[in-house]
């Protein structure tokens, strides 16, 4: 695989001891495709074979974005028609992110630029994060009447106090140092030198660790700026402490400051079916013993989503006519009935398998 797979949707090379993956979208935002799914599961599948590899890297052709997310278009295209590309695409994309996330060999995502969705299921359930001072990463799914994914209700819950209740609610982007902050990265590396990065593993000796690689990295570090999000700890901790997104709300219009009210006034613009379900899957996630049990619950409501009228208003709204004004129904958290949640947490059929 030393040249490798050079054309389509997904590169695929081996440089030294290095296998890389660069997703090859550029003018897509190298949103993910069913086919770049399987191309990049069965490449971690033969390079985690190959003795000669030692590490992997992932990054997105481009300089725009890593990874936006998973081809929204196509996934409400599928809903529309009633095949059954979205529930396989779902499916594929989760038994990835579990497979990055147990891979057996160093794993290294270079999330430079826009990382979102689905791109953030590549890179943070992998064990070495890389941002940029051009990373913009997000979990926008309350914003097209969805819920987080991709194991984000594993992953969100862990974040330090209520940061990822936060992230994962309203679907704000973030920089390097939150994303840092939130558990989500590891380190910040100027983009200039990210080639450089590519060198050393590339050189990288076979059987070389995590903690090897961790120390390498981190010689080409940079402290990142100050968190935004640490710097408002202790307000996002009081407002989000809650279970019911009504008291979330009532929370926040009693806090002072711009970042409260910024947050209220997006929080008001989010699908309120999305904002109840996601908060129950974090709750649910939070209590979770591992990311099979919250890629599985999450598979159950992303099914259930093809029969949720947001899920098909919010996708209009943002990316077929673009007018960013969705209609939501109901148009209100408190006219969300529990029994509408609870349709989405029905148990998966068949089961997930991972």
């Amino acid at each position: 695989m030393q040249d490798g797979e050079r054309s389509g949707e997904v590169i695929i090379e081996r440089r030294g001891t290095a296998g890389v993956i660069r997703l090859n979208r550029p003018r897509a935002l190298n949103s993910l495709t069913l086919p770049m799914i399987r191309a990049i599961a069965e490449a971690l599948h033969v390079f985690a074979g190959d003795p000669e590899v030692a590490s992997v890297v992932i990054s997105g052709e481009g300089e725009r974005g890593f990874c936006a997310g998973g081809d929204i278009r196509a996934l409400h295209e599928s809903a529309r028609a009633g095949d059954d590309l979205a529930a396989t695409f779902w499916r594929e994309e989760f038994r990835l992110n579990h497979q990055i996330a147990s891979y057996p060999k160093p794993y290294v995502a270079l999330m430079d630029g826009i990382t979102m969705g689905g791109g953030v299921g590549l890179s943070s359930h992998g064990r070495h994060r890389i941002v940029t001072e051009r990373t913009r990463l997000a979990m926008p799914e309350t914003g097209i009447g969805y819920i987080p994914d991709i194991g984000a209700t594993w992953l969100l819950p862990r974040a330090p106090g209520e940061a990822g209740t936060w992230l994962g609610l309203t679907g704000l982007d973030i920089g390097a140092a939150d994303a840092i902050h939130a558990g989500l990265a590891d380190l910040q590396i100027a983009s200039p030198r990210l080639g450089a990065v590519i060198d050393v593993l590339s050189g990288l000796p076979r059987g070389s660790s995590s903690s090897d690689l961790d120390t390498l990295l981190q010689g080409l570090s940079e402290p990142p700026a100050e968190s935004r999000l640490r710097q408002n700890a202790a307000m996002i901790d009081r407002a989000f402490r809650f279970d019911t997104v009504e008291e979330i709300l009532a929370a926040l219009a009693g806090e002072e400051g711009d970042f409260a009210a910024e947050t209220r006034r997006v929080l008001s613009t989010r699908s309120p079916t999305s904002l109840k379900l996601a908060l129950r899957l974090l709750r649910a996630g939070r209590r979770s013993g591992s990311l099979a049990e919250c890629l599985g619950r999450e598979l159950g409501a992303c099914l259930q989503m093809l029969d949720n009228p947001d899920f098909f208003e919010g996708i209009r709204a943002a990316v077929i006519d673009k007018d960013r004004n969705p209609k939501w129904s109901p148009a209100s958290v408190e006219a969300v009935e529990a029994a509408t949640v609870e349709r989405f947490l029905k148990p998966v059929e068949p089961p997930l398998s991972l």
